[in-house]
């Protein structure tokens, strides 16, 4: 294959009239919450969290604790193979941007794109591929390969045209803390991050990510119950300006609240050495409904769309383009 997949970046406002897209993947964050008879108020609630948590970090000239406001907006990307038009284009990935409005100077500053990260080949790689090669098996492993074509296309999305014309800088992905790892306090302390942890092996999820040209840091901000994972390309710390990190962690900060009340809105924080568990139960719940088994569920429903509509019929194209591809 001469040229390289081109993709095709769709902009939609994430606000309380959103809602999800044929085509848009039902278990990724922001879609769970657009579904079902409490949509509006979930939307309402979640984006007030957003608010809240975003001004009380950004306490500096902010008095009332209301100058700042965060939009959000969904970017889907869709990926052309060679040779096929924009208007067919295969759903590839999902993330979010930041957008911070500064209520007192009516300035719209730029925020971090990423945020949130779903793909429907992560969604093959760990529901469908991970599931069948451990079926039945005494020890978990995982392929030698895993995570090389996600990887892959990511950094050709990152370092496609489209990208660089959208976007100004790298994108930052903030997840959970994995609950199979223990994260170690460190004495490094950043004034909007919190205080930095660190662990001794890296999970299945951060080499997924290496794959992606990701390094990963963990920490948790003031007045958080634990930390996150932050990854990123480039200087965490030194390539975004306080209000960039601020916009992702509120808005992250709040998912996780949401998603995993057990570990994000645990009654105590984390303290010293810290093992992240799902089965905590000193922890309170927020006034959003939310289904998660249903979203386990669909996870594995995703997997094997995306093994239909994408691994299967473009097996040939992908091997040799992946072949080809940098690494």
């Amino acid at each position: 294959m001469n040229k390289e997949f081109t993709f095709a970046i769709k902009c939609i406002s994430f606000d309380e009239d959103y809602r999800p897209s044929d085509n848009t993947r039902i278990t990724t964050n922001f879609a769970n919450l657009a579904r079902g008879a409490s949509r509006q108020e979930n939307l309402r609630n979640t984006f007030r969290m957003i608010d809240n948590r975003f001004n009380a970090l950004a306490h500096w000239d902010n008095p009332t604790g209301d100058r700042y406001q965060v939009r959000l907006d969904i970017i889907s990307v869709g990926m052309n193979v060679d040779g096929e038009n924009t208007g067919n284009a295969l759903p590839l990935i999902e993330i979010l941007k930041t957008t911070i409005i500064d209520r007192r100077t009516g300035e719209h500053i730029a925020g971090i794109v990423g945020n949130n990260f779903s793909s429907y080949v992560r969604d093959y790689d760990f529901s469908v591929v991970l599931l069948e090669r451990n079926k039945d098996q005494p020890a978990f492993s995982a392929p030698e390969d895993f995570g090389d074509l996600h990887g892959k296309l990511f950094k050709s999305f990152v370092n496609s045209d489209a990208y660089q014309a959208h976007f100004s800088k790298p994108p930052v992905i903030c997840l959970s803390v994995s609950s199979s790892k223990t994260y170690e306090r460190t004495e490094n302390r950043h004034p909007v991050l919190g205080v930095e942890y660190v662990q001794d092996a890296y999970s299945l999820t951060d080499d997924y990510f290496r794959k992606m040209g990701l390094q990963v840091r963990y920490f948790m901000p003031p007045n958080s119950a634990a930390p996150l994972a932050f990854y990123f390309s480039g200087d965490l710390l030194g390539d975004y300006t306080n209000l960039e990190l601020i916009s992702t962690i509120s808005t992250m900060d709040t998912f996780q609240k949401i998603y995993r009340p057990e570990i994000y809105n645990a009654n105590s924080a984390a303290g010293k050495s810290y093992q992240p568990s799902l089965k905590h139960q000193d922890y309170s719940l927020t006034r959003i409904v939310y289904d998660r088994e249903e979203r386990s569920r669909l996870a594995v429903e995703q997997g094997r769309f995306a093994e239909e509509h994408f691994i299967k019929p473009y097996q040939a194209v992908l091997a040799q383009w992946s072949a080809h591809a940098a690494h």
